[in-house]
C-alpha cells in the first residue's frame, strides 16, 4: 500500500481524535497520523505517563498533540468527549480504536463483562461517530475509521461477547456510512495477530503468527497505514480493510482433517 503524501501546510493540518491512542496499535496510529500532517487528540481512560510520552514524541517531530481522558463505559463521559475536543478545533477524523478484549464463551458468560464489551466496543464508537458528524461545519466533511477484528470474518466461540461487539461495529460501520453520507465517510480496519495480548506467551504469539497464510501477522505500523489510507481515500465508504496476514482465510481447522 502506498502511503498518502504528508499534508504540507501547517494552517491546513486537520485534527484527529484517536481513542486509546497512547498504547499498542493506537500509539502506532497516532504517530502515523502525526507524521502525515494531522494534529492529534489522544484519548486515554486515565492519565498515564505513556500518554504524555507519545505527545512529547509527536511534538518533538514538529507536530501537535493533546490529551483527553474518558471512561468509555460511562455514557456521560462519552457524551462529553467531543465537546472537550472543540477546545482544540474541529475534528476531521475520528479513529475508534479503544477496545476491551476478554475471553468468554457460551455456558460461562458474565453479565458485567458482557456489558463492558458492549459499552466500550460498540456503544461508545457509534455515539462518538454521531457526535463527530454533528460537530462538523455545515459544508464540512470528515472520516471515521473503526478498528474491528478479523474475527468478524472468521468467528471464534472463545470470545463470544467481544466478537458480537465487533460484528455489531462492522454492521454499524455500513449503517453509519449510509446514514452520515455524503459528508462523513465511515470505514473499518480488521487487524489480525498484531501484538501479543496479556494472556499469551511470546511462544504462543509466535505460533499464532506463523499459522496464518502469509506466515506472520501485521505490524502495528501496517495497521496504522491502513487507517491512514482510509482516512484520506475520498471515494471509499462502508468498507472493511482486513490486515491480518490472511488469518481470516485460514482453512486448516480440525474439520478439514475429516475425510468427506
Amino acid at each position: 500500500m502506498t502511503s498518502p503524501a504528508p499534508l504540507s501546510s501547517a494552517a491546513a493540518r486537520p485534527l484527529a481524535l484517536v481513542t486509546g491512542g497512547a498504547v499498542r496499535i493506537g500509539r502506532a496510529i497516532s504517530l502515523a497520523l502525526a507524521t502525515a500532517g494531522y494534529d492529534l487528540v489522544i484519548h486515554t481512560r486515565r492519565p498515564e505517563p505513556v500518554a504524555e510520552a507519545v505527545c512529547a514524541e509527536i511534538e518533538a517531530r514538529g507536530g501537535r498533540a493533546h490529551l483527553l481522558h474518558a471512561e468509555l463505559s460511562d455514557a456521560d463521559a462519552v457524551a462529553g468527549l467531543l465537546p472537550a475536543c472543540a477546545t482544540f478545533g474541529t475534528l476531521r477524523l475520528l479513529v475508534n480504536n479503544a477496545s476491551e478484549f476478554h475471553p468468554d464463551a457460551a455456558g460461562a458468560l458474565v453479565r458485567g463483562l458482557w456489558d463492558r464489551h458492549f459499552a466500550v466496543n460498540l456503544r461508545a464508537p457509534v455515539f462518538l461517530a454521531e457526535a463527530f458528524a454533528a460537530q462538523l461545519p455545515a459544508h464540512g466533511t470528515g472520516a471515521v475509521v473503526n478498528l474491528i477484528d478479523q474475527r468478524v470474518l472468521k468467528p471464534t466461540p472463545h470470545y463470544l461477547s467481544y466478537s458480537l461487539t465487533k460484528q455489531g461495529l462492522w454492521a454499524a460501520t455500513r449503517l453509519l456510512a449510509q446514514g452520515l453520507a455524503p459528508r462523513v465517510r465511515v470505514n473499518a480496519v480488521a487487524p489480525g495477530p498484531t501484538l501479543a495480548n496479556i494472556r499469551q506467551s511470546p511462544e504462543d504469539f509466535a505460533r499464532q503468527g506463523a499459522a496464518v497464510p502469509l506466515g506472520r501477522g501485521p505490524r502495528p505500523e501496517e495497521i496504522a497505514e491502513a487507517v491512514l489510507f482510509l482516512a484520506q481515500a475520498e471515494s471509499i465508504t462502508g468498507q472493511l480493510l482486513t490486515v491480518d496476514g490472511g488469518q481470516h482465510l485460514a482453512w486448516q481447522t480440525p474439520d478439514t482433517e475429516v475425510p468427506d
